[in-house]
């Protein structure tokens, strides 16, 4: 790799890393500095908005076995227990009086045989509302690492900024020292100095602007990340995991990103909603068994007992209900075409997404190629004019110009670096595959599906399968 120095600074040729540049400026990273895989574990593990949104999913596997509840038996216990007194006036005008202790016990089991298959639909429901919520925990966690992408990149771009300002900084200084000599030799005038000087304030105030820039960078990475950063190593491109061309992005995007897949179940719910409601318009048959003690013991301590059991079977058709039910199922109907339009629309999103995203992922590497040969020309051009100023031929003002394109070359160059790494992610993110297995990070994956079946079939029990 063929490389340019000046005053010590190396300047990238052809890299054979895209951010060789960004290791070369922050100095060589040592054997502990965190990688980007690293960084990304941190965050899916550690997310406040992923766990959350685990947590939420975790709540609506619940849905299920409360709609299978609808095919299992109610079982109710009763006991009643109490004093009663009584007064009866007799034929011969005397009071009886009498002080009773009834007691009752007895239970009830009721199981329903039919109704309008609003259990079974309802069950369908509830599933198609796990399997959206699975793809929205996907999308969030695409979220979560594309953040974490974006805030490692700023901070490990800041930091090279930083860097590059201040080794612009340490140039001007030594063009002013220069420059003063050369004033008292009389080979320059005081506005040379004076350019000299003006150049110098003005590189300690980008030196500061990028300064503060790196700290807002560092607290947005505590944030995303869950710790500060330190010494961060450099970082490439993953063009290699999307589709290799924008038609095969697309198809892509219609069939695995999770926003696409999720509005498909949410139409799934809704179509299956409509059945719900037309429940209410159907017959319902049930079964109720019950079986009771009654104990009546009064002030003569004489007991009387009743034993009561029955089973009765249940029928009922609805006639009239005022057009509750014909409300509903209108209103069901219309929130299906709802979201079936939603569906479209999120299809239209997604591929605009994925045509933003490969135009910017594609112009990237343009901007990268650019940034790179402005820098070898403005090193090679900032060395020609030093040259022409030692033999009078240029004038300080030329050397600080030259020295800001430089300057200005090298930021760019760093922007165009981190702008690369992050528009791969981006494009990555758009088709729906920024996810732990793609990736190949060092951690297990979160599988939603292993608590839904630890509930699923839960016939009873109110502590969670992590103990709460």
């Amino acid at each position: 790799m063929r490389s340019i120095a000046l005053k010590g600074v190396p300047v990238v040729g052809q890299p054979a890393l895209l951010m060789l540049w960004l290791a070369t400026t922050i100095g060589a990273a040592p054997a502990f500095a965190a990688t980007l895989p690293d960084v990304l574990v941190k965050a899916y593990q550690s997310s406040p908005q992923l766990n959350a949104d685990r947590a939420r999913q975790r709540g609506a596997d619940e849905n299920v076995p409360q709609a299978l509840a609808g095919y299992r038996p109610q079982i109710v216990a009763s006991l009643g227990a109490g004093l009663q007194a009584v007064r009866n006036l007799l034929p011969d005008n005397t009071v009886q009086s009498a002080t009773l202790r009834p007691w009752t016990i007895g239970v009830t089991v009721n199981q329903v045989l039919f109704n309008g298959f609003k259990t079974s639909n309802s069950v369908r429901v509830a599933e198609f509302q796990v399997m959206s919520g699975r793809e929205a925990l996907r999308n969030t966690g695409q979220g979560v690492l594309l953040d974490a992408v974006t805030a490692y990149m700023t901070v490990l771009a800041n930091q090279a900024l930083v860097e590059a300002q201040r080794t612009n900084v340490s140039v001007l200084r030594e063009i002013q020292a220069t420059t003063k000599k050369r004033l008292d030799a009389g080979d320059v005038t005081p506005t040379d100095t004076a350019q000299a000087e003006a150049r110098l304030n003005r590189g300690l105030a980008d030196l500061n602007a990028a300064e503060v820039a790196l700290a807002i960078s560092k607290a947005t990475y505590a944030q995303v990340i869950g710790e500060a950063p330190t010494q961060l190593a450099a970082a490439a491109p993953v063009d290699r995991l999307s589709p290799p061309a924008l038609a095969a992005s697309m198809e892509t995007t219609n069939h695995e990103h999770p926003a696409v897949l999720g509005a498909g179940y949410d139409v799934d719910v809704a179509q299956t909603t409509i059945k719900v409601a037309e429940s209410s318009l159907l017959p319902q048959a049930s079964v109720q068994a019950s079986a009771s003690r009654s104990v009546e013991t009064d002030s003569s301590l004489t007991t009387t007992a009743t034993n009561q059991a029955s089973v009765i079977g249940q029928v009922s058709v609805p006639i009239y209900d005022g057009g509750m039910a014909a409300s509903q199922t209108r209103q069901a109907k219309e929130l299906a075409s709802q979201s079936r339009m939603v569906l479209e629309q999120v299809r239209n999103q997604a591929r605009t997404a994925v045509v933003s995203a490969w135009v910017s992922n594609e112009g990237t590497k343009v901007a990268l190629t650019a940034a790179e040969s402005e820098m070898r020309a403005a090193d090679v051009a900032l060395q020609g004019v030093r040259r022409e100023a030692q033999g009078g031929q240029r004038t300080t003002i030329d050397v600080l110009n030259a020295q800001q394109d430089l300057t200005n070359a090298r930021t760019r160059l760093i922007q165009a670096q981190r702008d690369r790494v992050i528009a791969s992610y981006t494009l990555l993110s758009a088709v729906g595959r920024l996810d732990v297995h793609t990736l190949k990070l060092d951690t297990s994956d979160y599988l939603p599906e292993v608590h839904y079946h630890q509930v699923r079939d839960a016939w009873h029990g109110v502590r969670t399968p992590s103990g709460q």
